[in-house]
């Protein structure tokens, strides 16, 4: 097959290894609008689910990827001077960057042909020139608006506001941080992701973000201000930028995945809001499974059929467990009322996808002391 990827992001570069792995003689070229040490964010998170698809589907890949990990098995809750630990969650942090490095040097090694710096406009003559075309070139996807009409993408602007930053406090687990101010609420969600350094992404309604006059502040001044809001918690550290800027986040869905010789991956085709888990983690997952599908299907069409047909029903339940727990940090002014150890249950189930019964066999003495609570 003659398969052409825009977009050198984890779901481009890991479906590009997964096919040149299933038949060498695949010809495969992924373009890429950035050069190759360009990436935005910091860390990005996995789940042990996540990792044991990785190790089936490459484990050369896996191996190079673990080694950069950072593990963690709690979820933190920070209310004022307070912080409730719930363990018994599997979690890892690994560097953007660094998993980019590892798939693009992985891919290089397996033929695949990456094409940096390489914007594609003419996408019709791409599509032309190929066996599939995917699309896997993220939120804004060029391939996406291209096609529409046969993918009919719907894309809500979310109220919340939030900022990627990085940080040399190292968070030893999965962090929720609530800090008020004069101007509302603010919410930090931290991990580390390697030794040195822990992604740190700011949210807030937009009551907040007005009453802050966070519009009116230059890159600068904004971080010294949410340092301030989370003194407590830096202890000293600075935030760190790449390109970090207030943007909301953007509910993407499509009523169809694929025609013809086209197919969508990742981003393009579906986000998950960041408080339930990493897009990446979707993305690779994606890809695996587009992979599957061509294992057992020669014809192009069938394969994106089956691929469509066996992952969609997955990703809209996926979507709907997010959309509760973007809903939650949306409404997050209804819970601040709630005792610490109130609101961490909350928390923990707000998305639907633990119930009771599942967060007791994950941490039985979190849930005796919040019955304790209750009672």
């Amino acid at each position: 097959m003659k398969i052409n990827i825009i977009g050198g992001g984890p779901a481009g570069l890991y479906f590009a290894i997964l096919m040149m792995k299933a038949n060498p003689v695949n010809e495969i070229t992924v373009h890429e609008r950035n050069g190759p040490d360009d990436t935005f964010g910091w860390g990005v998170v996995f789940s042990g689910r996540t990792l044991r698809n990785l190790r089936d589907a490459d484990a050369e890949s896996h191996a190079q990827i673990t080694r950069q990990f950072e593990a963690w098995d709690n979820v933190d809750v920070v209310r004022g001077d307070e912080k409730i630990s719930v363990r018994g969650n599997s979690f890892s942090g690994v560097s953007r960057l660094q998993l980019l490095k590892i798939l693009q040097r992985r891919a290089q090694q397996l033929g695949v042909a990456i094409l940096f710096h390489s914007e594609i406009n003419d996408i019709e003559s791409r599509r032309a020139d190929c066996d599939l075309l995917v699309g896997a070139d993220g939120i804004n996807s060029t391939v996406r608006q291209r096609f529409a009409e046969h993918f009919g993408p719907t894309l809500s602007v979310r109220s919340n506001r939030y900022i990627w930053y990085g940080t040399n406090q190292l968070f030893h687990g999965l962090t929720l941080t609530f800090r008020e101010n004069e101007a509302g609420i603010f919410s930090a969600h931290s991990y580390k992701f390697n030794q040195t350094t822990s992604t740190f992404i700011v949210e807030c309604d937009p009551q907040t973000w007005e009453q802050a006059e966070l519009t009116t502040m230059n890159e600068a001044d904004t971080r010294s201000y949410i340092e301030q809001v989370f003194a407590p918690d830096l202890q000293g550290h600075p935030l760190l930028s790449n390109n970090s800027k207030w943007i909301n986040f953007i509910l993407v869905k499509n009523a169809r995945w694929a025609f013809d010789n086209v197919v969508l991956l990742g981003d393009a085709m579906h986000t998950a809001h960041f408080s339930i888990g990493s897009g990446t983690k979707l993305a690779i997952e994606d890809a695996i499974a587009l992979a599957e599908s061509f294992q057992r299907h020669d014809d192009v069409s069938e394969a994106l059929l089956e691929f469509e047909s066996n992952r969609k029903p997955y990703i809209e339940e996926y979507q709907a467990a997010a959309l509760e727990s973007m809903l939650w940090f949306e409404n997050i002014r209804q819970y601040l009322h709630l005792d610490p150890i109130r609101l961490a249950y909350s928390l923990m189930m707000r998305s639907g996808r633990v119930d009771p019964e599942e967060l007791k066999k994950r941490d039985a003495a979190f849930v005796a002391a919040y019955e304790a609570a209750i009672s």
